[in-house]
């Protein structure tokens, strides 16, 4: 495999990525649990073919997609050069492999933007492509479009890499940090515009996951209605003694229901199984073997990893939230900061007290923005620190 690494990247090259990957980031609410990917096919002169984005699980990816799109278009493509913006995979899954498929239409040569990170592919495609006669090019993962492809599938890379989905942390707040006034009054905080925002990450999400002091306190849907989705996120509820009332609005057709439980209780998850719910027990222990009667978070994401979650939505309390913090379970933070203040009320993450400011929680501003009159910032977390002594 040639990987441009030691060359620089062409405009042309550099084009036509960056094209496949708005293609891929256009679609990305489509695929999950697979990564959203997008596929340029264009002739050695630079001119498009044909294009396309991967579908809804069991649906063709981008490379498929962007192959019958040439074929609709009347162009023929053999010699032709697909970029992808991720490694065309090599093995059977819901669908068929798609360098065969490049491989039966002629293409001549494939440049991605990103190996892939599934141990089931990483580089046997582009193995497989090399051995039929296709030229293969990689960009170089320190490359701004290669950055771009994994960020727009972190989720997925997370899982592969980790084994467990990335975790994304929502939190509507007043400026000083309020996310509901001492009565539990929380509706609304934040302005319409940030609401919808914050529904279209619910949207590109595997699943949500709240606490089962939200699910009774608010009686949420915790569904996806202020934005256009090809599918509704799977909903995650921790709840440790099986509290969840039968007639929650949280059961919905069509998507799946996780309940997570420590205490056994026969008798409920039997109930709720028949309203629809998958009833899963991971208790936690104490030091010394004795249950806590609490979910292990921990092994709830493991879990979740292998039900093929790739980002979870976390919209939960100040309790939750601050049990996920302080157990170094999140990735990253999605707030929206009104500009008002609250005073006295619920905080955004109940952890701690800390002894010592190095035991803060290091964050990275990603992308402030304003959403309507609402700032939302995206901070990523650097490093979890050691827990203290």
């Amino acid at each position: 495999m040639r990987k441009l690494a030691n060359s620089p990247v062409s405009t042309t090259t550099e084009m036509h990525v960056a094209a496949a990957l708005q293609l891929a980031a256009a679609g990305r609410m489509a695929p999950p649990p697979n990564p959203a990917v997008g596929c340029v096919i264009a002739s050695a002169d630079g001119t498009v073919l044909g294009q396309g984005c991967t579908q809804q699980a069991g649906g063709p990816h981008a490379e498929v997609m962007a192959l019958r799109d040439a074929q609709q278009r009347g162009n023929a493509v053999t010699g032709a050069i697909a970029y992808v913006t991720l490694e065309p995979c090599s093995h059977q899954g819901r669908t068929g492999p798609c360098c065969d498929a490049l491989i039966a239409a002629g293409i001549g040569r494939v440049v991605t933007s990103h190996v892939d990170p599934n141990p089931l592919v990483s580089g046997r495609g582009l193995a497989r492509l090399q051995a039929a006669g296709v030229g293969v090019e990689c960009l170089p993962p320190d490359h701004p479009l290669a950055v771009q492809s994994r960020e727009l599938n972190i989720g997925f890379f997370s899982r592969m890499e980790r084994k467990t989905p990335w975790v994304r942390m929502k939190i509507a707040a007043s400026l000083d940090g309020k996310t509901a006034l001492p009565n539990g009054a929380s509706q609304w905080i934040t302005s319409p515009e940030a609401r919808a925002d914050g529904h279209a990450w619910r949207a590109r999400a595997c699943a949500i996951l709240t606490g089962i002091g939200t699910v009774l306190q608010d009686r949420p849907r915790l569904d996806v209605r202020l934005v256009q989705t090809p599918r509704q996120p799977h909903l995650v509820v921790v709840d440790s003694a099986l509290q969840t009332p039968l007639d929650s609005p949280i059961f919905m057709e069509g998507r799946k229901l996780f309940i997570y439980a420590a205490v056994q209780d026969a008798a409920k998850a039997g109930a709720l199984a028949a309203q629809g719910a998958t009833v899963i027990y991971k208790s936690g222990q104490h030091a010394d073997g004795s249950p806590t009667h609490k979910v292990d978070l921990a092994a709830l994401l493991h879990d979740l990893g292998q039900r093929e979650i790739n980002e979870l939505h976390v919209e939960a309390g100040h309790k939750l939230n601050g049990s996920l913090v302080r157990e170094g379970l999140v990735d990253e933070f999605l707030v929206y900061l009104a500009p008002k203040l609250l005073g006295q009320g619920a905080d955004m993450a109940n952890f701690g007290p800390l002894t010592a400011l190095t035991q803060a929680l290091p964050l990275r501003f990603q992308t402030p923005t304003l959403v309507g009159p609402d700032l939302r910032l995206l901070a990523r977390v650097t490093q979890h620190p050691a827990a203290p002594n």
